[in-house]
């Protein structure tokens, strides 16, 4: 038998608090991207942690696009001409390990199947591939000996955008966001654009331990970077959604007060806001109809083989142009020695020719234009523009016309701001195979990075876990030479 029990005893909810926990259906902005994989951090600056920062000292770049070549270009076939490779094929390469790579080698020389020339003042050898880009060697800052330790796509990756190999680190673009803060309130400070999602996914543009404000915005190639759930339902107004948002930001700002150690939640907070302003900024800023014809041809917008990546540099060159400080376009699909689509585009374990010329195609004009818009708008004095891959690929052969991954030397280049454009800095040996002097690791090209955008890497810190990180970890050398 049931006893009774008085509308006291029941301790039903006060009519405001029952509206307030109604009010949370109505539906909200969603950046999903942005809110994934939240759990608990240190805590933020729940007010405006995107708030602009002072650096540590004047910086000479203000926005960075890194043109990431996935599935890692082979330097003796782009940037790093070597003569004794294209007299010795065939011959036994000196010193080859057939597991350097990921498969296994012949230890047989293969010379590169592309014609070379020498361009410009600085008179920068470079591969028959690149028509377009030989045209702005005397900007580029070429370093030939980068190295790494992981020999496979993905774990590469994460080592060269996050210092290390291991999961859950911040990248790049996120350091330099919590370092700075944002330029434009209205528009994230750190944007992906990606066509298929390269090996290592997500953890390749991650905050990691950092609060998730500081995470990549994502863009989809295949959805015509369009942003996820960022549209105002059309059943509700601006005034309606205003209030809603203010409700969410009051009743997650009660939450987080009685959890002091969560700021994941001050993340959410403002991610809402930020998607909020969102809606009218990011829409303008992605609308390439604003541009004119001459720049859409000048991009290769009208080219089949290269469309979709000239749409990413010219929306590159928009977002920095509105004050986005770091962009990251992830090259799209290429092609195997056998026709197929590969989701690797620079991989070329089969074929190089067949790969790299298919790659070329599809990279070099809009490469070369964002590189000639940004100066003709006076904005290469301000952004830097960076191109490579994860690591290279073997100077010996795999199987007839392949070349396997190879993270021992390997090829970046950097152009614009801050750095000295003509520049050759370090080299491999006479073959190619392997960084000899000079020799650059991930932390020191980091530490140079952070150095341009006026950042001292050993003090841009992070406590996680009861010790302060930094993205240089404890190596970093500044590379003096190259900066201008």
């Amino acid at each position: 038998m049931f006893g009774y029990y008085s509308p006291a005893d029941l301790e039903l909810p006060r009519r405001r608090r029952f509206l307030q926990e109604s009010g949370l259906g109505f539906g909200s902005l969603a950046l999903a991207g942005m809110l994934n994989g939240e759990s608990a951090f240190a805590q933020t600056d729940v007010a405006d942690p995107l708030a602009p920062k002072q650096p540590h000292f004047p910086g000479k770049v203000k926005s960075i696009i890194w043109l990431f070549m996935t599935g890692a270009p082979s330097q003796v076939d782009t940037w790093d001409y070597k003569p004794e490779l294209q007299q010795r094929d065939g011959q036994d390469l000196a010193g080859a390990d057939p597991k350097t790579g990921f498969f296994t080698t012949s230890g047989k020389c293969l010379k590169s199947p592309f014609p070379w020339a020498q361009h410009g003042e600085s008179g920068s050898w470079v591969s028959g591939i690149f028509p377009h880009l030989s045209k702005h060697v005397d900007k580029m800052c070429f370093l030939h000996s980068m190295h790494l330790q992981q020999n496979n796509h993905a774990p590469a990756s994460l080592e060269l955008m996050c210092g290390t190999n291991r999961p859950g680190l911040p990248a790049l673009g996120a350091w330099m966001t919590y370092g700075l803060g944002s330029l434009n309130r209205n528009l994230p400070s750190y944007v992906v654009l990606h066509d298929t999602r390269p090996r290592g996914d997500d953890q390749i543009w991650s905050a990691g331990f950092l609060p998730k404000t500081y995470q990549a915005l994502a863009l989809d190639a295949r959805r015509k970077e369009s942003v996820d759930n960022l549209a105002r339902d059309a059943r509700h107004s601006d005034s309606q959604q205003r209030a809603q948002l203010d409700l969410l930001k009051r009743l997650n700002q009660e939450h987080a007060a009685a959890r002091p150690t969560q700021a994941d939640l001050a993340a959410r907070i403002n991610s809402y806001e930020l998607a909020y302003r969102m809606q009218m900024a990011a829409p303008e800023a992605l609308d390439l109809t604003k541009e004119s014809e001459a720049t859409h041809k000048l991009y290769g917008m009208d080219n089949p083989e290269c469309a979709t990546f000239s749409r990413q540099c010219l929306l590159a060159r928009r977002l920095v142009e509105r004050g986005v400080r770091f962009v990251q376009i992830f090259a799209g699909k290429g092609v195997g020695g056998d026709g197929s689509v590969n989701d690797v585009p620079w991989d070329c374990h089969s074929d190089v020719e067949t790969n790299h010329r298919s790659c070329g195609l599809h990279t070099d004009q809009p490469a070369a234009a964002l590189l000639a818009d940004l100066e003709a708008r006076g904005m290469l004095d301000s952004t830097l523009v960076i191109w490579g891959g994860e690591f290279g690929r073997t100077s010996d052969s795999q199987g007839a016309k392949g070349r396997d991954h190879n993270p021992n030397g390997f090829t970046i280049w950097l152009a614009g701001a801050g750095v000295k454009g003509g520049l050759h800095y370090g080299s491999t040996d006479p073959f190619g195979y392997k960084a000899v002097e000079k020799k650059v690791h991930v932390n020191d090209l980091h530490a140079t990075l952070l150095k341009l955008m006026g950042l001292e890497h050993t003090k841009l810190t992070h406590r996680f876990n009861g010790r302060d990180f930094r993205l240089t970890d404890v190596g970093g050398e500044i590379l003096t030479e190259i900066l201008a």
